[in-house]
């Protein structure tokens, strides 16, 4: 017990270089207060002192600001970053050296009972505000960015963002993959669930919609080419440069320059 304990404040050193020494871990992190408290009313729960684990948890919600269950299942060296506004609920599973930011809830969609929050695997990193809600099954070492909303299954290595949450990067194995896999084991996590292989989704429409008018305007000077060779004459008016744009302050007008009325009622200077 006192060995998971030891690792549960160790992961922190690893995830959070503002960490400096074991006291203030103890003293000034919610996450980590959460933490224990929940192996305390997770232990009593499963002694079947359902009551007695229920005021605990509830006791750790009023100090920390982060809600779990007694019945949820949480692996080793879990980390709960800032913390204020977390919420795990009854049925979730986490695996080892999983990792959550503030705001993150991990809920259900039903009042069924039975299996209806998610599971993790191990190596989960959710960002700041997201919400992972059903039992779903995020695989391991899926990373869910800040404010996503994930309602499916994701596979492993994945990142997912937006609402709903859509994979946008998936770890594809290569010679790189052990090297990169080495440096993620030695930081422990990737901050805010963002990875620095992850595209950025509108550049990435932006250059599909480029590529798309290219190939456009080389068919329509194919096209009149050939009706040229075939004799015939069109007029195809002169397209405009492409400049470069360029947004600078003189092109933003001042309060002086927009006009400002004197008095309620009466018209605008200028």
């Amino acid at each position: 017990m006192f060995r998971r304990i030891k690792e549960d404040i160790q992961c922190v050193f690893e995830r959070d270089p503002a960490a400096r020494n074991t006291f203030e871990i103890l003293t000034t992190y919610p996450g980590v207060h959460a933490v224990l408290l929940h192996r305390l009313s997770h232990a009593l729960w499963n002694y079947h002192l359902k009551w007695l684990a229920r005021v605990l948890s509830n006791l750790g919600r009023w100090v920390t600001g982060i809600e779990i269950h007694p019945g949820a299942q949480i692996g080793r060296r879990f980390f709960i970053d800032h913390g204020m506004g977390v919420v795990i609920g009854e049925t979730a599973q986490i695996g080892d050296d999983c990792t959550l930011y503030h705001g993150v809830t991990l809920g259900g969609t039903t009042w069924r009972k039975g299996k209806r929050h998610p599971t993790l695997a191990n190596n989960v990193v959710v960002g700041a505000g997201a919400k992972v809600i059903g039992p779903i099954t995020l695989a391991e070492g899926v990373r869910v960015g800040s404010n996503a909303v994930v309602v499916k299954d994701v596979p492993a290595g994945a990142t997912v963002v937006g609402i709903p949450g859509r994979v946008v990067a998936k770890a594809k194995p290569g010679p790189q993959d052990e090297r990169r896999k080495a440096f993620a084991a030695k930081i422990g996590f990737d901050a805010y669930g963002t990875t620095q292989d992850m595209p950025d989704p509108v550049a990435n429409a932006i250059d599909c919609m480029l590529d798309h008018i290219h190939a456009m305007d080389q068919q329509m000077e194919t096209m009149c080419k050939s009706l040229k060779a075939l004799g015939m004459e069109i007029e195809v008016p002169e397209l405009p440069d492409l400049e470069v744009c360029d947004i600078s302050s003189k092109d933003l007008k001042g309060p002086d320059e927009i006009g400002v009325a004197d008095e309620p009622g009466e018209p605008e200077k200028s």
